[in-house]
């Protein structure tokens, strides 16, 4: 049984798949608690692996995404291949990197949170990222590049920290646009799901 907060259907929002139909499995629970995380780790639905199936297979498109909390809490590599025989799709995680994933995923994106209000230091467990998706909240950049999980192939995405406050918000959004104007080995992300209103 996996603790399972919902599953829907939607377009990613962020990085490089960003405007791709996606299933969305989102997991319950985190070994993290970041001040701006937007999920309820509290609920959530007791599920087998059959029932996830099924409910992917209610979706159309190429990707599942396995996202959280902390998908890598609950899933291994019999689960991951089981989704790929069963759906016929490409499976991605977004991880906060500080556990492993299994080998038979097919993107992995880390949005490490080291430092981060409510995380705290942690040392990352993936060895590899196709893309590193940093949320921006002013802190030094450089060191991201030097993570262990980061490669030569690695995509570097910079992201606004969204927060309920427009102005706030705003300023925000502005400051990462500045950042990434400033130095092109990053590329900016921005969660259009926001901006469309859709999950």
């Amino acid at each position: 049984m996996r603790k399972i907060n919902e599953i829907f259907h939607s377009l990613q929002g962020e990085g490089r798949h960003a405007g791709c139909p996606s299933v969305f499995v989102r997991f319950s629970g985190c070994n993290k608690r970041c001040k701006f995380c937007d999920t309820d780790h509290e609920s959530g639905t007791s599920m087998t692996d059959e029932e996830i199936v099924r409910a992917v297979n209610l979706y159309k498109g190429d990707w599942i995404v396995l996202t959280g909390g902390e998908p890598a809490l609950w899933i291994d590599s019999d689960f991951v291949r089981l989704l790929k025989r069963a759906t016929g799709k490409r499976v991605a995680i977004e991880t906060n990197g500080s556990l492993p994933v299994p080998s038979e995923i097919d993107w992995v994106t880390v949005s490490p949170k080291s430092g981060f209000e409510g995380a705290g230091e942690y040392e990352l467990k993936v060895s590899h990222a196709d893309e590193l998706k940093v949320v921006d909240l002013g802190q030094p950049l450089e060191g991201y590049f030097e993570l262990p999980c980061v490669g030569s192939d690695t995509l570097m995405y910079l992201q606004p920290c969204h927060v309920d406050d427009e102005e706030e918000s705003i300023a925000n959004r502005l400051r990462t646009v500045g950042r990434v104007m400033s130095d092109p080995r990053w590329t900016l992300s921005l969660q259009i799901h926001r901006f469309l209103d859709i999950p």
